[in-house]
């Protein structure tokens, strides 16, 4: 393994690297760490050169004085640009992290290799986030943000407040009602690993609707996309963590 730092935009990024085969750069999502990926990045590695790294504000990443979709593109055009790899890298990314590696993508399409999108960059055709849904959205990641005191200091920290979250889950809803465009200007091959529940499996109630337009989402890009492979999981939005070993096994039969 190899540890070095990326400077820039007034952050420092941390990145990780180890591993042989085809290079894989992995980008975490929103709330996730190099950590928490832990038990992913260990089976990637035993046949692939994997890069994995901290988005600002997370893990050992240091914090940022804006926290914006924008912004976290930013590291990742950082990190690509630090790294000397042999030949172009296949981008995974979970979650935030899927929508960042095709916007990525769709801006220097001459140096992916391809994508792999793990329950992220979903156009879906409703928002995730809707206005009667804001206060439960509101209370649940104050919840989430108490529980990150308790990190702080260490390789699972998240220094981002509640209201930062909320706004950032906003704002990527915004991101997915134009992702469509995004995906029309990348041609490198994609390979999707989706959640059959992402909201949880419930089965009624909001569960249920943010589910089934989950679902349609994907459909709707395939549609248009039918390139696109897609793998579901019976598993909902922690997949990364409950089902690592198939996600791994599906990464390595697309990009062995």
């Amino acid at each position: 393994m190899r540890h070095f730092p990326v400077h820039h935009d007034g952050v420092t990024i941390p990145v990780s690297r180890g591993g042989r085969g085809r290079p894989l750069v992995l980008c975490p999502g929103l709330n996730t760490t190099q950590a928490d990926l832990h038990e992913l990045t260990e089976l990637l590695r035993r046949d692939h050169d994997l890069v994995t790294f901290d988005l600002r504000g997370h893990g050992l990443a240091s914090a940022a004085e804006q926290y914006s979709f924008e912004a976290f593109l930013s590291d990742l055009v950082a990190v690509m640009a630090g790294l000397d790899l042999p030949s172009a890298p296949v981008l995974v990314g979970y979650s935030l992290g899927a929508d960042l590696v095709v916007h990525y993508a769709s801006e220097h399409p001459d140096t992916v290799a391809g994508l792999v999108l793990i329950d992220g960059a979903n156009p879906v055709p409703e928002p995730f986030i809707t206005e009667s849904e804001l206060p439960e959205f509101r209370t649940m990641w104050e919840e989430l943000a108490t529980q990150h005191e308790a990190e702080r200091g260490t390789e699972r920290q998240v220094l981002l407040t509640a209201r930062e979250i909320l706004d950032l889950n906003l704002e990527i809803d915004v991101v997915r009602s134009e992702i469509l465009d995004r995906y029309r200007k990348t041609d490198c091959p994609i390979t999707m690993v989706m959640s059959a529940s992402m909201a949880g499996d419930s089965g009624e109630g909001r569960a249920l609707r943010r589910n089934q337009n989950w679902r349609a989402g994907v459909e709707r890009l395939v549609h248009e996309r039918p390139h696109v492979s897609t793998s579901w999981l019976d598993a909902d939005h922690r997949l990364v963590f409950t089902h690592a070993p198939q996600v791994a096994r599906i990464i390595g039969s697309a990009w062995s």
